[in-house]
């Protein structure tokens, strides 16, 4: 087993636009769930290789509903990713989570409907723990890179460690009604694409961690405007250099090899005898299962 440390990061296609990355290269990754949301961009820093994901492709082309989280998973798993770092910008859905503030989310609620949300099925039964979806390790270590990154690049925003984050399909935002109704549960902010992203994450034996870019407060509010396009792109660009800012100061904090519990979350959760499984099952599988199969 290699020893590289290995940072997948996941978000808008700006982010790889690091001062000091070398090596930078385009990969296409195969997978038996399809295409990736577009190629992986890999390059190192310092002794951290990276490897980035624009989520919804180049160009922005993907609606949150249409990606396939599955391929997207199986590639970073394929390039050696051990950690993900989970860029989303999201509404904020409480009056002291203000525009442009980070959010290092620890739980999430899952409201999507019908995306294909586990590797294992066609005569393979698995179940993972998800009791706390978000690794420890690493959102501790996201949290004082944001923290860094925030006093570095002097936007005043603030970082908020904790949170839950509400993912609905969209690719709409919420009715009046719907957000009124979110925040009575106690949510913290909204977006519409970390599920099933992170129980991807998990299965597949991967560290994710979400930094939650708030860029406005959805429709609840009483004296702010309600969220739109322009107001959301507005607030992602100018926190651009400080989400670059923040993986800059994340890639030399994690370390090899993982204390966590998620580098062995699939040892015990195949429930269906190995003998039962299909040759092709197994091959499909093979990437988290191998070494305990």
């Amino acid at each position: 087993m290699s020893d590289e440390r290995v940072l997948g990061v996941i978000g808008g296609s700006g982010l790889y636009e690091l001062e000091g990355m070398t090596s930078v290269e385009r990969v296409r990754v195969d997978t038996p769930f399809g295409e990736p949301s577009d190629e992986y961009v890999t390059g190192r820093l310092g002794d951290v290789r990276l490897v980035f994901l624009p989520r919804h492709g180049r160009g922005h082309r993907v609606l949150p509903h249409e990606i396939n989280f599955r391929a997207n998973i199986y590639g970073m798993k394929k390039l050696g990713v051990d950690w993900i770092l989970s860029v989303s910008a999201v509404g904020s859905m409480r009056p002291d989570i203000r525009p442009g503030d980070f959010v290092i989310v620890d739980q999430f609620f899952d409201r999507t409907r019908a995306r294909p949300s586990s590797f294992f099925g066609e005569g393979a039964a698995g179940h993972v723990q998800l009791a706390d979806p978000v690794c420890p390790v690493l959102a501790e270590n996201v949290h004082g890179a944001a923290v860094a990154a925030m006093e570095a690049v002097g936007t005043g925003a603030k970082v908020h460690k904790g949170g839950t984050y509400i993912v609905i399909d969209g690719p709409q935002f919420s009715t009046r009604a719907e957000s009124r109704i979110y925040r009575s549960w106690g949510v913290d902010v909204i977006g519409m694409t970390n599920m099933p992203e992170a129980k991807l994450a998990r299965e597949a034996e991967i560290c994710y961690s979400t930094v939650a870019l708030s860029t406005d407060y959805d429709c609840w509010h009483e004296t702010e405007e309600d969220v739109s396009v322009e107001a959301v792109l507005a607030v992602i660009r100018r926190n651009v250099e400080a989400a670059r800012e923040l993986i800059r100061r994340l890639a030399p904090t994690i370390s090899s090899p993982r204390t966590c519990g998620c580098a062995s979350a699939a040892r015990h959760a195949l429930m269906t005898a190995h003998e039962s499984i299909s040759a092709e099952t197994r091959t499909r599988l093979g990437f988290i299962l191998g070494k305990y199969l």
